[in-house]
């Protein structure tokens, strides 16, 4: 797409700090990182988000995933790391094409996990019926 940010750092009109490339990813420093070295992995064609991305290519995205998550676990000395996606505006997606953020972890970093909320008494069976109609 013309105008996504993506798209341009992979065709390489715009800058940024490549730390992985192969025929269908580029992985690159995230410029606001959570931690440093926070980077995103994409693919190189434009997809949306999870739901548009092509089975073809999902084998190769964990090789590259592990890939790159051991690289920074390794190159920050991390204690750990996180690997999430957002998928639309109300998960927090900004940029709207596919995209994993690999967080490097730290046991002193103060970070936490997001909250959790509680099911009413047989919510959340009425839930599960709702989400196994389009299995």
């Amino acid at each position: 797409m013309d105008d996504c940010i993506f798209c341009k750092i992979v065709k390489g009109d715009i800058p940024s700090t490549k730390v992985y490339e192969d025929d269908e990813f580029y992985a690159f420093l995230d410029l606001h990182p959570i931690n440093k070295g926070h980077a995103l992995v994409v693919p190189k064609h434009h997809c949306r988000n999870l739901l548009d991305f092509p089975k073809s290519e999902e084998t190769d995205l964990m090789e590259v995933l592990k890939k790159v998550a051991n690289a920074v676990v390794k190159g920050t000395n991390a204690d750990g790391f996180n690997i999430g996606m957002n998928n639309e505006k109300a998960a927090g997606q900004i940029i709207m094409h596919a995209h994993f953020h690999i967080i490097p972890r730290f046991s002193d970093d103060g970070l936490s996990s997001w909250p959790d909320k509680e099911y009413e008494e047989g919510e959340m069976d009425k839930v599960k019926d709702e989400i196994v109609k389009y299995i």
